[in-house]
């Protein structure tokens, strides 16, 4: 989503790291970086502010308190092949004290399959020195440090964490003995080709403060016993979601007060509303009301060591249909080290000998078993496997493992989220030649001293030569986007004759750079699409990308049109919504491209393949719709914050945007008075009152007329209409049935009263007067001792509530009463309208919503009128961080998720270039890091339909071409007529997109005529638009009867025009 060319170029080779003889003793490496954050210095740890604007995405993720907790870490990642400076990056990122990279070996050729710091110039060169400059420029707030020299037992106290990626099985059981005696978390993650390990050891005074990273939930109370295990019951608007054990406070409780400020009470859950506390039995009687809100108690998690926990192993299932693998693959890799140990090398890829003598390894490390991890079998053919493919080293395995393993640095930094106990095994064999006959050879898969030969390790030659030609469309250069491009350039994907066409219509902004991980602090505001495409070009320059700024939709179907789809191998969505989402799934349906569809949010993941003619498509299956909040409970009757900040968000709409948009249409589009008048109900009126008001009665000449309307405003809002509701239900009011009116979710609230000395009233007149006077293209100002003393002039008229006000307590009375239309006022504001032409120089600017500008007073505005009409009805405020995340609607994102689920993308990229045909050999995957939880399940065939014999689904359709052998194009009548004689079927309804082009009930004069019409002739007169010069087929949908008369559903229609 970003620009070339680069404006400070990346550093391309490692030549400026100072190395060899003017290093200090313990051979460690810094480079100063040209960037440093806003306010000079590049701060870590206790005195360090954390960066809003560029943590904002992960701090929905983790939390403030986290944060902070992981800006005193220290972190040691030992090794730099593609595993380790995958985890660095995403520590990094993250946002941790330092990182020193450590590694005592020189880049190889197979390092340059996965490793994307590394060039082909670096080879030879010591991989943490080489890595560390690029590395230290993905955050300006963590010193990046390389170190050479041995981790003695010395080196390793200066560090919170340590991650050892390639150490031998001795060196890793040395260093988890000291680690685990001196409290250092320790994390070993190794992966061998297609295969992954992780471990963790947080050592055994380990607490977790919050073990799933859930929003805390609250319920509101409708009765509490008095009991010796108190019964609570919550109103029956939503189920509790608390669990037996879970812990809770009560606030706002009437009668049985002593439950409030209580500290925190651990509850049994006994239905979906109720559940049980402590001895109430000595307590108030419940009168009324109340909240309970959960509370996150810590918990304490004791780890055992690498040594003990090898013999007694726990195991995190990844996949519950290779349930007996973990077990194996524990005896695999240490046979593994034993094989390396004694012969000082990897088994070679695909040689059957190595393979034989591994599966004996394994067997002497089984007989030596005591304790749990001793299998009762050995699986031989998974053995073997894993000696074949241990010599490879493959971008996506790196991707998923390294994702994982950066997120538990960051639970043993924090202590939020539930760390893997202890042992976690993946592997992907999915991803190998699915018959026998494409077994591969130990020639094709021999080194070639190439920067594939990591990946050529495990697959051979021939898939090399295939991925370089395939052509594939990625749509969106975010951050899913990012990590795409990354594995698309280690696998050599369009390195030869292909090409990647990325679109993103984005540009770069500073809360991007936290995990969209191609793109710097220079690139700012440049096209993401752009910048992503140069910045994988550096990291191998044979991969060939394009980039394009378009959105993808109906408006460019000129740009991808059939040539273009045509010409493609695949697409993979990068996409931050469902519509773009769903459009491109229909796009691949109709021209039978696999899909690779994946998506984030916070820790969760999900990873989806479509496969033409083999699984259901994306919009097969569909969420459930999100729940809206009734207009009534936003208008009077708000009960938490979301409330009062979706009600800020409509006001700023309502003021800032509709007003000036509707006064802009009236002055400068002749058809406007024509158009409004046409819409129902009281809406004419509303509309034109409205555009009167902002030409006429509202419109400021100056600073002071917009402090003056703010000023009203704010009497209106927080005052004059909270008079006016409580005129209409006195606070001791009672319901028909004799309850009191303001209980349960109504809250009965009270007016404020304005003071220049209230910071928040002050917050609000500025932010709401500045946003009026850009409206009208009038000059603002920040000044607060001028504006308090423009608001001591301002006089306010009296207000007196009225009878005969309708309030509605229901959005089904809103519904069912209709507004009266006054005629005679509409009468007259067509007439006192200022007409457009005398108008015509005045211009008014409706204000789009942006949050992420901190200057513009658009955020200042919603928290201020979020959090006054807060105080109104005594719901707790919430601050800027929090408003924003649910008024900006923002996405919580994490690198972390971003890497596994990427590398799970590549993995199911593999298997379509291979061209598997097994809908069991793929794998759609769900993950939920903070838990820690993962599910693989095979994709949904393609669900079948029948007529007559015919099976078909949704990626079949009927062909008909609509040019006939004489040049001339069928008509309705010969379309008709065809599918009659050559499918039987009587067509009852015909249409394409949103146009009915014939029907059975149609009227007999408009028949004649359109059956002896060409198609498109009728397609582009009830369209009322042209046929573009690139389409060459039209889309129909048919609804048909068979010969019994019976209604059949049946595919839709591709007629080809050109």
């Amino acid at each position: 989503m970003s620009s070339s060319p680069l404006s400070k170029k990346r550093r391309v080779s490692g030549s400026e790291t100072k190395t060899g003889s003017h290093c200090s003793s313990s051979n460690s490496v810094r480079t100063e970086l040209s960037h440093t954050p806003a306010n000079g210095m590049a701060k870590n740890g206790n005195d360090a502010e954390i960066d809003e604007g560029l943590y904002s995405r992960q701090l929905y993720v983790l939390g403030h308190a986290a944060m902070k907790r992981m800006q005193n870490s220290n972190v040691l990642i030992s090794g730099m092949r593609g595993l380790g400076v995958e985890i660095a990056k995403n520590v990094i990122l993250g946002g941790v004290k330092t990182v020193t990279v450590h590694d005592q070996g020189v880049a190889e050729w197979r390092d340059l399959s996965s490793q994307f710091y590394l060039r082909e110039e670096d080879i030879g060169k010591n991989r943490a020195e080489a890595s560390q400059s690029r590395l230290a420029e993905l955050n300006s707030y963590v010193p990046v440090t390389a170190y050479t020299g041995n981790l003695t037992n010395d080196y390793l106290t200066q560090f919170q964490v340590v991650v050892l990626t390639t150490c031998s099985l001795e060196e890793q059981m040395r260093i988890g003995e000291f680690c685990h005696s001196n409290n250092i978390k320790l994390i070993v993650a190794d992966t061998r080709g297609l295969f992954g390990q992780l471990f963790c050891d947080f050592g055994e005074e380990m607490i977790v403060l919050d073990t799933n990273g859930e929003q805390p939930l609250s319920a509101m109370i409708s009765m509490i016993t008095k009991d010796s295990a108190g019964v609570v019951t919550c109103l029956d608007e939503a189920r509790h979601g608390f669990e037996s054990g879970d812990h809770v406070t009560f606030t706002e409780v009437q009668g049985m007060t002593e439950l409030n400020n209580h500290a925190p009470i651990e509850i049994k859950s006994l239905g979906p509303y109720t559940f049980s506390i402590c001895d109430t039995s000595s307590f108030s009687d419940y009168v009324r009301g109340g909240i309970v809100t959960q509370v996150k108690m810590p918990k304490k998690f004791p780890f055992k060591s690498l040594t003990s926990s090898l013999t007694d192993p726990e195991f995190l299932l990844t996949d519950f249909a290779k349930f007996d693998r973990p077990g194996q693959l524990h005896l695999g890799f240490q046979a593994l080290h034993a094989f390396e140990k004694k012969h000082g090398r990897q088994p070679k890829p695909w040689n059957q000998a190595d393979a034989d003598e591994l599966v004996t390894l394994a067997e002497e490390v089984n007989t030596a078993q005591t304790g749990s991890a001793k299998q009762e079998q050995l699986d031989q053919a998974v053995i073997k496997k894993l000696s074949c493919v241990a010599a490879g080293d493959l971008a996506p395995v790196n991707a998923f493992i390294g994702g994982l393993a950066a997120q538990e640095v960051m639970k043993a930094c924090t202590g939020k989220f539930m760390p893997i106990n202890q042992w976690l095994y993946f592997d992907a064999l999915e991803c190998l030649p699915e018959t026998e006959e494409a077994a591969l050879t130990e020639e094709e898969c021999a080194p070639r001293n190439c920067r594939y030969d990591g990946q050529i390790a495990i697959f051979g030659s021939k898939l090399q030569e295939l991925l370089a030609k395939q052509r594939y469309f990625l749509v969106g250069a975010g951050a899913i986007g990012c990590e795409l491009l990354k594995n698309f350039a280690m696998m050599g994907l369009a390195s030869g004759g292909g090409e990647v066409i990325v679109t993103d219509m984005d540009t770069i902004e500073k809360s991007n750079l936290n995990r969209q991980f191609l793109f710097r602090p220079w690139d700012v505001s440049k096209m993401k699409s752009d910048t992503a495409a140069a910045a994988v070009k550096q990291m191998n320059p044979s991969v060939r990308v394009t980039s394009h700024q378009n959105r993808v939709g109906p408006d460019t179907e000129k740009v991808y049109d059939d040539e273009f789809f045509d010409t493609l191998d695949g697409v993979a969505n990068a996409l931050d919504n469902v519509d773009a989402r769903m459009y491109m799934d229909r796009r691949c349906v109709y021209y039978r491209k696999p899909l690779l569809e994946s998506g984030t949010l916070g820790t969760k993941g999900n990873v989806q393949v479509v496969i033409p003619f083999l699984t259901e498509s994306y919009s097969s299956s569909q969420d459930p719709p999100e729940k809206s909040i009734p207009i009534c409970t936003l208008k009077n009757f708000p009960n938490a914050i979301e409330h009062t900040l979706q009600w800020a968000r409509d006001e700023f709409e309502g003021l800032f945007k509709q007003p000036a948009e509707n006064a802009q249409q009236y002055l400068s589009d002749p058809k406007f008075m024509e158009r409004t008048l046409k819409l129902p109900g009281a809406q004419p009126l509303e509309v034109l009152e409205a555009v009167y008001k902002s030409l006429v009665t509202d419109k400021p000449r100056s600073w002071e007329d917009c402090v003056a309307w703010a000023r009203n405003h704010w009497q209106c809002q927080y005052n004059n209409n909270i008079r006016q509701l409580l005129h209409n239900f006195p606070p001791e009011q009672l319901t028909s049935s004799g309850a009191p009116f303001w209980s349960g979710p109504k809250r009965c609230p009270h007016a404020l009263e304005f003071s220049t000395d209230n910071d928040l009233h002050m917050d609000y007149v500025l932010a709401a007067a500045n946003l009026y006077a850009k409206t009208y293209g009038l000059e603002g100002s920040t000044d607060r001792v001028a504006l308090a003393k423009l608001l001591q002039q301002i006089k306010v008229p009296e207000f007196t509530p009225r009878s005969g006000v309708k309030i509605h307590v229901s959005d089904q009375e809103l519904q069912s009463a209709h507004a009266s239309v006054d005629d005679s006022r509409l009468e007259e504001l067509k007439t006192i309208l200022p007409s457009p032409e005398k108008t015509s120089q005045f211009k008014l600017c409706a204000i789009e919503f942006e949050k992420d500008d901190d200057t513009n007073f658009h955020m200042d505005f919603i928290v201020a009128a979020s959090n006054l009409r807060a105080e109104n009805y005594d719901i707790p405020p919430a601050d800027k961080h929090k408003s924003k995340l649910i008024a900006g609607k923002i996405i919580p994102a994490i690198a972390t998720t971003t890497a596994a689920v990427v590398g799970l993308v590549c993995l199911e990229l593999l298997k379509i270039v291979q061209g598997h045909k097994k809908v069991e050999s793929y794998k759609n995957g769900f993950m939920n890091l903070a838990l820690p939880f993962f599910a693989f399940s095979e994709p949904i065939a393609a669900p079948k339909h029948k007529y007559y014999e015919i099976d078909w689904t949704l990626w079949d359709r009927f062909e008909v071409k609509g040019i006939q052998p004489n040049g001339e194009e069928m008509t309705l009548r010969q379309f008709l007529d065809y599918f009659k004689n050559e499918h039987k079927l009587e067509i009852t309804m015909l249409s394409q997109g949103v146009s009915m082009l014939y029907s059975f009930f149609m009227p007999a004069a408009k028949l004649k005529e359109r059956l002896e019409l060409p198609m498109t002739e009728i397609v582009t007169k009830v369209s009322k638009k042209k046929l573009g010069k690139h389409v060459k087929a039209l889309v129909f949908e048919l609804c048909c009867n068979d010969d019994t008369e019976e209604d059949v559903e049946v595919p839709y229609v591709r007629y080809t025009i050109r």
